[in-house]
């Protein structure tokens, strides 16, 4: 009996492995693919999206929901990656979000939509729509195996309102044992009382009580995108370092050299039934 568990067990952790590798394999198959721009490969290195994807738990079968994906940097890794057997909902801006111009937003829309019509690669990409103090559902309730907000300045819009219900929102999208991603910018503790909507940095502690508070347990945390550079005191917050680059030219030259955001990765999972 002893030696049927081992091998049971052995068979098991053999399984688990293979199925890691081949997701692993298939993002790295995404990162290659043709319809990802030589702008957006340089920015691999500062991003991650490898060792970022693997960590939420992405794989080729997944369905993913990517909430807010601007110009499509993440997409031109989700759509080929889940192309076959996955599933991808792209959560755009929506005419409900009223904190943006309507021209900004249907600007964004139309062009995200222009490149997903750019190449056959993302026939099979889904758009919906989010606003975060919007009732819209992002995807089908209870369908998605991993939400990922990924650089989202959520707490910008009504503080803890605007993120309490964004949580809500993908809470009600998950499967039950789905993961949550998060990649947001971190603030310092030392900056613990500065103007957190003007500067763009939020602190760890809340996404985590917030996240607790809509349901979500808090699984894992990762180090993979921190910056010991950024001491997150610029004059346009994070709009100062790469890739926006705000400021002057004397400033841009000083922030090009800290490089990217210190960002705080998380990984949060909605409780099985």
């Amino acid at each position: 009996m002893l030696a049927k568990v081992l091998g049971l067990s052995v068979f098991l952790l053999l399984s688990q492995s293979s199925f890691s590798a081949t997701a692993d394999a298939g993002i790295s198959q995404a990162l290659q693919h043709e319809a990802r721009s030589a702008e957006n490969k340089k920015r691999d290195a500062a991003r991650k999206p490898e060792q970022t994807m693997a960590f939420f738990e992405v794989t080729p079968q997944s369905t993913v929901v990517e909430v807010w994906p601007g110009s499509g940097w993440y997409t031109e890794i989700l759509a080929p990656l889940l192309a076959e057997k996955g599933k991808l909902y792209a959560a755009h801006y929506s005419d409900k979000f009223t904190f943006l111009s309507a021209d900004y937003m249907q600007k964004g829309r139309a062009e995200f939509k222009a490149k997903l019509a750019s190449h056959p690669i993302y026939k099979n990409v889904t758009v919906t729509n989010f606003a975060p103090l919007a009732d819209i559902d992002i995807a089908p309730a209870g369908s998605v195996d991993v939400v990922l907000s990924i650089r989202n300045q959520l707490y910008l819009f009504d503080g803890e309102t605007s993120l309490k219900h964004a949580l809500a929102n993908f809470y009600k999208a998950l499967k039950p044992g789905g993961v949550l991603g998060v990649v947001a910018p971190r603030l310092p503790d030392n900056l613990i009382n500065t103007d957190w909507k003007k500067t763009g940095y939020v602190p760890e502690p809340l996404w985590l009580k917030l996240a607790k508070e809509a349901g979500f347990s808090f699984e894992a945390s990762s180090d993979m995108l921190l910056n010991p550079k950024d001491t997150a005191d610029h004059p346009s917050g994070i709009w100062s370092l790469p890739p926006t680059m705000a400021g002057t030219e004397e400033e841009k030259a000083r922030h090009q050299a800290i490089g990217e955001v210190n960002q705080m990765v998380l990984k949060f999972r909605k409780p099985g039934e």
